[in-house]
């Protein structure tokens, strides 16, 4: 059975004149990330790396972004902030740049050996402190909640570019 489209229920959730933060969905994602950053930056404080450094450092260890742009758009920062945190970065020795063979214009990062062996614990880190929220979750309820959570990230991308609505 292929799930209706996110706008074709009629239901509404959230009424302004009952709305509460007990039940807003935003507020409690946006509650749930702060613990869980806070808990990971507290275990990677002895690494020296702070919530700005462990996430960009993380994802250049697993190949999820090679460029100032691509770590700038998977962080959702924006290119200046990136390149001024790159560059404290680079300065204790945690990563590189290097000039692309094919095009010059082009700049990648590099993990050195230092941000590499600095980078290789953040996924236990992770695991361990999202491992620790989940204590009370069952394996189904995990996989119910993880299709749930993709749902609602794909119908808040899909919503980003939809075109804005006018008042005529």
């Amino acid at each position: 059975m292929k799930p209706s489209h996110p706008r074709s229920s009629s239901a509404l959730f959230y009424r302004p004149g009952s709305y509460t933060t007990d039940e807003s969905i935003g507020y409690m994602m946006k509650q749930i990330v702060s613990a869980l950053a806070q808990q990971v930056d507290r275990r990677l404080q002895s690494e020296s790396l702070t919530h700005a450094q462990w996430m960009p450092l993380f994802l250049l260890y697993k190949g999820s972004a090679s460029t100032v742009a691509d770590l700038a758009r998977e962080t959702q920062m924006d290119a200046g902030a990136m390149t001024r945190l790159l560059d404290r970065m680079e300065a204790k020795g945690l990563c590189k740049r290097v000039r692309n063979a094919e095009d010059r214009r082009v700049v990648n990062l590099e993990l050195t050996a230092e941000g590499r062996e600095a980078a290789k614990g953040i996924p236990t880190v992770l695991c361990e402190v999202q491992n620790a929220l989940l204590a009370g979750f069952s394996p189904d309820e995990w996989r119910m909640l993880i299709g749930l959570l993709q749902r609602l990230k794909n119908t808040a991308h899909a919503m980003a570019f939809e075109p804005e609505k006018t008042g005529a």
